[in-house]
């Protein structure tokens, strides 16, 4: 009763302040126009051809797009292409500025980090555009333009980049004048406008046409398994390893100052859903690339679709195709190291220990330091992606076993958590900066 007394008072606490409920309308404003926009169609696209091409498709890179676009891409909108240019181009400019030394010197001030946003808006209009005309061209190719024409194709390229651009701009919109970060927060409201459809698939799946005996222990199963999904996305989203750090003491006088205990906070899961992203998007794409063509392959070439398509896995009919679920997992592993040891060097924290004065205790500062950091690093990244593959996979068992076929998995229940736990921090810190209690703030 005590907590959701805080909770109540915490909330009230938010609402009085004018500036954030000013915030949270104009959030919810863009959001509305967002949903509207979704339900404008590409003109010259034969939707109910689309509509017939998407339904052949098993699931795989297609489910996976149009579960980040809300929908857009199956009812193939004006948004068809929602965010993910710009989140793509996002991940490629932060790789970039490993690679790139004057990248990386951007990120360090402010201009610089203004500068950097305006290369990954670019980039992200050179990825749309890109991703617009391999639709277009697939459309035509592939007789779902209502009229089989040049013209017509350039129609959809035009509609599906402006449309895409549109987005990321409603994005920056939330972040500037609304709530949070405003790509996320798009991102998150399409993923959740598909929760009712697969509320109802649930529904026809395990309880539809039973007793009420049955239904219940279905719902009380369904649940059980969410509420465990739900608490460790927010364990690997919280969890973190306490780097021992001791200040270095100075002599004043006759006293000896300094010499304070501190730590350094090293995420269990650094790389957060990346991985996870990158390795279905990988697998899943020779797949949507050969619908497009309009190619039915057989043979070999068949095989390993079907291995690497995740509808296929854990079915107890075919059981061969779940080979791909070994790969998907040595993927996602791969990947947590891989981007984790180029957002993380050692080395460089090393030194800014050094230069600070501070040390880890029990290790000299530099090599054996270095060491300890990438050993430490090594040992979290591998809980952190067995972590992500265990929310990420589980679905996709039960899919395989059962037959329900659900848009919002693994992936999308981590960038749902995520999204949510950063949105409270970021209202929170606006509370707290007027004195008041946030969400997550402690209430003596």
């Amino acid at each position: 009763m005590a907590g959701a007394n805080k909770t109540g008072w915490s909330v009230r606490n938010m609402l009085k302040v004018p500036d954030i409920r000013q915030k949270l309308f104009y959030t919810f404003l863009i959001l509305i126009i967002v949903r509207l926009g979704a339900q404008v169609p590409v003109p010259g696209v034969s939707r109910d051809v689309f509509a017939s091409w998407f339904q052949n498709q098993s699931a795989g890179a297609a489910d996976l797009f149009d579960m980040m676009t809300g929908g857009s891409f199956s009812q193939m909108s004006i948004f068809a292409l929602s965010i993910t240019p710009y989140i793509t181009s996002s991940i490629i400019m932060q790789l970039m500025t490993i690679i790139i030394p004057s990248l990386e010197e951007m990120q360090k001030d402010q201009d610089g980090r203004e500068k950097m946003r305006e290369y990954t808006f670019y980039l992200s209009i050179a990825l749309a555009a890109l991703q617009a005309a391999a639709m277009g061209i697939g459309f035509y190719r592939s007789g779902s333009l209502q009229t089989h024409s040049v013209g017509a194709m350039i129609t959809v390229i035009v509609a599906l980049l402006t449309g895409g651009m549109v987005l990321v701009f409603l994005g920056e919109m939330i972040t500037k004048h609304g709530i949070g970060n405003g790509i996320s927060i798009i991102l998150l409201f399409n993923i959740i406008e598909r929760m009712p459809q697969d509320t109802k698939t649930l529904y026809d799946t395990f309880m539809k046409g039973r007793n009420i005996v049955k239904q219940g222990l279905a719902f009380l199963v369904i649940l059980a398994i969410i509420v465990l999904m739900i608490a460790l996305v927010v364990m690997l989203q919280d969890a973190y390893v306490k780097i021992p750090v001791q200040n270095s003491s100075k002599v004043l006088g006759r006293r000896s100052v300094g010499s304070q205990g501190d730590h350094i906070p090293f995420k269990i899961n650094s790389a957060n859903v990346i991985p996870v992203i990158f390795a279905s998007s990988l697998m899943s794409m020779p797949g949507l690339v050969v619908s497009f063509l309009n190619r039915s392959p057989g043979g070999i070439p068949g095989e390993i679709l079907k291995v690497l398509n995740q509808s296929n896995w854990f079915n107890p009919s075919a059981m061969q195709y779940t080979v791909g679920a070994v790969i998907y997992a040595l993927l996602v592993i791969a990947f947590a190291y891989f981007y984790t040891s180029i957002t993380f060097n050692p080395q460089e924290v090393s030194e800014r220990l050094k230069e600070r004065g501070s040390f880890i205790p029990g290790h000299r500062p530099g090599k054996q330091t270095v060491e300890y950091l990438q050993q430490i690093s090594s040992s979290t990244i591998f809980i952190g992606a067995v972590g992500l593959l265990i929310v990420a996979i589980l679905p996709i068992v039960l899919s395989g076993l059962t037959g329900a076929d659900v848009s919002v998995g693994g992936t999308s229940l981590i960038i749902i958590v995520g999204v949510i736990i950063e949105t409270i921090r970021h209202i929170d810190s606006e509370v707290e900066e007027r004195h008041l209690t946030g969400l997550l703030s402690n209430r003596n």
